[in-house]
């Protein structure tokens, strides 16, 4: 993740109030992505009773959250934005939930070798930070036989969207060969996005240890409506074809 996402992210934290955080802290169950698809339908987490979690590009850290009420032992959230740490932080008071907050970047985390047995990401390192770095550093997080969860646009969504950052077509935008680092056009105050091939990805999950468990591609629930903030697919685009994925592994022993 580099300094210009750190700027984008301390942007959209000043839009995003404690009001708005605080709500996402209390929720009782946990969703999933753009179209809030619960977790109890895609079941992408394993039993986190007492395990000790790290969160890779936590922001304002309410999936920590979620996983603490849900008997996680220990959960560190790991953001290099001080703004949205900030933001986390008063929640930890005014909730008393207990979460650990770290500011650094996913692809170099001041922490021991071998401290979790779970590493999730929803949309923070998944897409901000580079996956050729942020896949080897959560597997030298984990312990042999920990898992690692994230969510990341799905391939073919990136493969539709236009340089300009408008809506995803029904037709192919680019090659797929070649994907990692992008920079919408037409988008200059946004920051640096890395996607990459399926391919792609089940080679690096190899290569840095992970055997896969799941693939969970999403589908927009009957009635969702495209997002006003998130406009980069509708709702209509994300009935007929996946726009958000779900990726789960376990490190080898």
């Amino acid at each position: 993740m580099s300094e210009r996402n750190v700027e984008v992210w301390t942007r959209a934290n000043a839009d995003y109030t404690d009001e708005r955080a605080e709500q996402a802290w209390r929720q009782d169950e946990i969703d999933w992505g753009i179209w809030h698809v619960l977790e109890r339908e895609l079941q992408a987490l394993p039993d986190v009773s007492g395990k000790d979690v790290v969160e890779l590009g936590c922001g304002t850290a309410y999936f920590g959250a979620w996983l603490k009420k849900r008997g996680a032992n220990r959960v560190v959230g790991v953001d290099p934005t001080p703004a949205q740490l900030e933001t986390a932080g008063r929640l930890v008071e005014s909730t008393g939930i207990e979460l650990e907050l770290v500011e650094a970047f996913g692809e170099d985390v001041p922490l021991p070798d071998a401290s979790f047995d779970l590493a999730v990401s929803e949309y923070g390192a998944s897409i901000w930070a580079d996956p050729y770095k942020w896949i080897a550093e959560a597997a030298r997080l984990l312990r042999p036989r920990g898992e690692l969860v994230f969510l990341r646009n799905s391939t073919l969504v990136i493969l539709c969207s236009p340089d300009d950052g408008s809506a995803a077509r029904e037709e192919l935008q680019r090659p797929e060969f070649g994907m990692h680092r992008f920079e919408w056009q037409g988008e200059v105050d946004d920051g640096v996005e890395y996607h990459l091939s399926h391919g792609a990805w089940i080679g690096l999950l190899r290569d840095n240890g992970f055997e896969i468990l799941d693939l969970i591609e999403i589908q927009a629930p009957e009635g969702a409506e495209t997002h006003l903030r998130y406009d980069f697919v509708t709702a209509e685009w994300a009935r007929k074809w996946p726009s958000e994925e779900i990726w789960r592994a376990r490190k080898r022993a």
